[in-house]
């Protein structure tokens, strides 16, 4: 889900910058920083949603004045308050009896306050927000693009702990499968000892019991599971969408199975395998979080 991008435009007497980030997230969430153009966030939330499933992104866009838009600008407020100050003056001046020069109108335009510096308001702000839209498509482009590319190589890394995972599989089933006959011969073993030791034992009555005890330490209900768990982990990155919640969902059922297994191993070699499953199911559930 990690991803960057960056661009430049201009038009309409704006320069404008993008600039788009995510890094991994649980769900969607996006966190604009966006000037106040009437209509914009909507259109940018729509368009980030259709290329970005997942993830926690950030979008600034710094929009100003171009320097070409730049110009002077009569200030309305500011004339008026000239003309009110001048005739108030031309009044004071014609009681006293005092002739004053006329006026001129570059004198008006010198005083403070009259002229601003500036451009003027946007006509159509529709226009301005259509042109933001129109240069967004080719920046997400980019990011979608980034996002891509690692998520490759993430998928490759994936792909590879799920084949680790599968061949541990297979030698937890060949070591269950090993460990049969000992099984076999220890259960047959507490048998004689419960006989000899308790002489009103009732024989079936044991041996039920000891049954009991064989099929709880039985795994090859997990590692069928597990064995389940590697073909849906490995269709899912074959698809084309979106898949890390359902991969995070699904090595949440990995590590259960591998902690079942562990549970019921009765035996070092078996044990072994179970933290082996455990430890790269754990890097994978890391891999996992990155994934859209």
């Amino acid at each position: 889900m990690t991803g960057f991008a960056a661009r430049q435009g201009g038009g309409l007497g704006h320069d404008w910058a993008w600039e788009i980030r995510s890094v991994n997230g649980k769900g969607f969430d996006l966190r604009p920083r966006l000037p106040d153009v009437e209509g914009l966030e909507a259109a940018v939330r729509a368009a980030v949603a259709a290329v970005a499933a997942r993830g926690n992104i950030s979008l600034t866009l710094r929009l100003s004045r171009s320097e070409g838009a730049e110009g002077l600008r009569l200030s309305e407020p500011g004339l008026q308050a000239a003309l009110t100050a001048l005739a108030r003056v031309e009044a004071a001046a014609g009681e006293r009896g005092l002739a004053l020069a006329p006026t001129r109108a570059a004198d008006l335009l010198a005083l403070r306050g009259v002229i601003e510096q500036g451009a003027p308001e946007v006509a159509d702000p529709a226009a301005l927000r259509a042109a933001l839209v129109a240069d967004l498509a080719p920046l997400l482009d980019d990011f979608a693009a980034m996002r891509a590319a690692e998520g490759a190589q993430i998928g490759a890394v994936i792909a590879a702990q799920i084949d680790r995972i599968a061949a541990l599989t297979e030698a937890a089933a060949e070591a269950a499968e090993a460990r049969r006959p000992e099984t076999a011969a220890a259960l047959q073993a507490a048998l004689s000892h419960v006989l000899e030791t308790a002489p009103g034992a009732d024989p079936q009555r044991v041996a039920q019991e000891l049954a009991m005890l064989a099929v709880k330490a039985d795994v090859t209900e997990e590692v069928d599971r597990l064995r389940a768990h590697v073909r849906a982990a490995r269709a899912l990155l074959a698809e084309a969408g979106p898949v890390g919640r359902k991969l995070d969902f699904l090595t949440q059922e990995f590590v259960r199975e591998s902690n079942t297994l562990c549970s019921k191993s009765g035996s070092t070699a078996l044990t072994a395998i179970g933290l082996d499953l455990k430890a790269v199911i754990d890097q994978m559930r890391e891999q996992i979080q990155n994934v859209e």
